[in-house]
């Protein structure tokens, strides 16, 4: 062996251990898609209408009115012309009121509910059990008139969000079913030791099954105020005489008819409504995956 063709031979092999390391993270990578490709198509089937409402938000008024897909030039001031529209700001402020209001009446009234049909034992449970579950089979619009001449006309609270605010104080029937199946996992060991320190019911309702209860109440929560935020139906039957009681989701099919040709106007605003909605499930999906998987252990 002479002395140049030792120090010829590491190159060599270093560049040949290079080309595998190479082809073997492109092999990595072809499995990853292989195995993720159905994963990939569902994130990009979901993901893409909203890159689309995005890019033509922040197109022109002419842009937007064409075939392309790309802006031309970010027009960022589309939301700050939608932010000042007269009235947005109010339809933010009845639907904060309506969906925050709803949601913490809809959970504390709820709760009492579900711990008593998890954990008590007295004659009916199993009919009112039945009548949960016959709640959350009846079609709200079932029950919409009778309701509105009882709210609108016995009660005079047309034009206003209380006939949709006040109900949901008497509890949800599936929050109370949700909660339910939830508590129903809860050892009763656990009570059992809380009435023997001396807690009386309502106590070991508040420290006992309430923090173990954290998760099913966060995914109770989420849906009824992604509920509350979307309703269309209700505020369209009580509010939609008074302009100072409409929600975002009734204001922007006012503002999508009055800006029909502004279609980046239009998908700013649509955006500038989800936004809340998109962020507050990110920062929460932990606790609503966790809730909803922990309330179908038993039935």
């Amino acid at each position: 062996m002479t002395p140049s063709s030792t120090l010829t031979e590491p190159p060599a092999r270093t560049a040949g251990g290079s080309a595998a390391a190479r082809a073997a993270r492109r092999r990595a990578l072809l499995n990853w898609v292989a195995v993720h490709a159905l994963a990939i198509a569902a994130a990009l089937f979901f993901l893409l209408p909203f890159v689309f409402v995005f890019l033509t938000s922040v197109m022109n008024d002419q842009q937007a009115l064409t075939t392309d897909y790309w802006p031309a030039s970010w027009n960022w001031g589309n939301y700050g012309k939608v932010w000042d529209t007269p009235g947005f700001l109010t339809w933010w402020r009845n639907t904060l009121v309506y969906a925050g209001a709803g949601t913490l009446l809809t959970v504390l009234s709820s709760l009492p509910v579900a711990y008593a049909l998890a954990k008590f034992r007295f004659r009916g449970r199993n009919l009112a059990l039945m009548a949960v579950i016959a709640m959350m089979m009846l079609p709200p619009q079932v029950t919409v008139i009778p309701m509105y001449l009882f709210w609108a006309k016995q009660m005079g609270l047309g034009g206003s969000l209380w006939p949709l605010i006040i109900p949901t104080a008497f509890g949800d029937a599936f929050s109370i079913f949700l909660l339910r199946q939830f508590l129903l996992t809860i050892p009763k060991e656990y009570l059992e030791a809380a009435r023997i320190d001396g807690c009386g019911d309502l106590r070991t309702l508040l420290r006992v099954v309430l923090p173990m209860a954290k998760p099913a109440i966060a995914a109770v929560a989420l849906f009824q105020f992604f509920y509350c935020w979307n309703d269309y139906f209700g505020p369209q039957i009580y509010a939609s005489d008074n302009h100072e009681a409409w929600t975002l989701s009734y204001g922007l099919e006012s503002f999508k008819a009055a800006h029909h040709t502004n279609w980046n106007l239009t998908m700013a605003a649509t955006l500038l409504v989800m936004a809340p909605v998109i962020v507050l499930f990110f920062f929460a999906q932990k606790a609503f995956i966790e809730g909803v998987t922990l309330t179908g252990v038993k039935g």
